[in-house]
């Protein structure tokens, strides 16, 4: 299935729970992390937290407590903090973790079962870490997952022979890797006029 096709279940195209990952103002530092892509990927994710919060759906949200303090995202400095539309509201839920993965040394798999959802739309930072290893275990799981894979991105990447490898190829090849295996990726248009 390419990106201009969603096949949505259930019939009564209710919402599954949207999962954003790590989006926090520490990725703002490119010095820390390098070059970037997708320079959309914020402006993408704020649509579908609106569309969510407008629909009345579930709204989960996950940060990154790194454990190094050196780190943009360690837990007590500014960076730490959510971007300001990323900020939970009232009634959504927020889980933090130490690595990769969201479903790891939280209590979010066994909430969602306990709340009956079994279908997830996933965005966030970043593409080739967090989102990648987060979608992939929510896959194994048996989720239903779709990757909102424009409101990600992620960064530059250095290879163990020293080449450089772009952020955008990383972003693509991680994308191909999760479509169809572990997730169904997909553009946030597509998604929001799958749900409308």
């Amino acid at each position: 299935m390419n990106q201009n096709q969603i096949d949505v279940a259930p019939a009564d195209n209710s919402l599954p729970a949207l999962i954003l990952i790590d989006w926090q103002k520490g990725f703002r530092d490119l010095a820390y992390w390098g070059q970037r892509n997708n320079q959309d990927a914020e402006g993408n994710a704020q649509s579908l937290l609106s569309f969510w919060r407008e629909k009345g759906g579930r709204v989960i949200h996950v940060h990154h407590d790194s454990q190094n303090p050196v780190s943009p995202l360690f837990p007590g400095k500014d960076s730490h903090a959510f971007e300001e539309f990323a900020q939970p509201l009232a009634g959504e839920t927020s889980y933090g973790k130490n690595v990769n993965s969201a479903f790891i040394g939280t209590t979010l798999e066994r909430d969602l079962r306990a709340d009956g959802i079994d279908k997830l739309v996933i965005c966030g930072i970043s593409t080739d870490h967090c989102v990648n290893t987060s979608t992939r275990m929510a896959g194994n799981l048996g989720f239903d997952v779709i990757l909102a894979g424009d409101a990600c991105f992620c960064f530059d990447r250095t290879h163990p022979d020293g080449r450089v490898m772009a952020a955008q190829t990383i972003h693509d090849v991680h994308l191909a890797s999760l479509s169809g295996e572990f997730a169904r990726v997909l553009t946030t248009a597509n998604i929001l006029s799958a749900f409308a």
